[in-house]
């Protein structure tokens, strides 16, 4: 199964970077929660950045405002994550085009249920 960075990952439950956490465990994937003000998100090690989290990464799923998503791209690429997904509000265009100048083309869907998942249900 693929593992999945969700940049962003909150432990708040009402937010949809912590329906993300929960959608992605629910379908079986590996997650591995990026942010730099948590220490633990629904049971799991949270990194302050994904260049800190160990083994191989598949996926990264932004829950970020676009500015700190622009800051951040370049981590990702440099993990060598080849499937970015860029989820409502997490988007711009100088981010997409950031992506795809780094060799990336960014999904700019939302993640949760680009798995199948209703972020309602979570």
């Amino acid at each position: 199964m693929k593992t999945v960075a969700v940049i962003g990952a909150s432990s708040d439950r009402t937010k949809f970077g912590n329906k993300a956490v929960r959608a992605f465990l629910r379908r079986g994937y590996q997650v591995v929660p990026i942010n730099p003000h948590e220490s633990s998100i629904e049971g799991l090690v949270a990194y302050p950045s994904i260049l800190d989290a160990p083994g191989r990464i598949d996926m990264a799923t932004f829950y970020v405002p676009p500015p700190i998503g622009e800051t951040l791209i370049g981590d990702v690429i440099a993990r060598g994550v080849s499937e970015v997904w860029l989820n409502p509000g997490s988007e711009s265009p100088r981010l997409i085009e950031r992506a795809r100048s780094l060799g990336v083309h960014p999904v700019v869907a939302c993640s949760i249920v680009g798995i199948g998942e209703s972020p309602s249900t979570l």
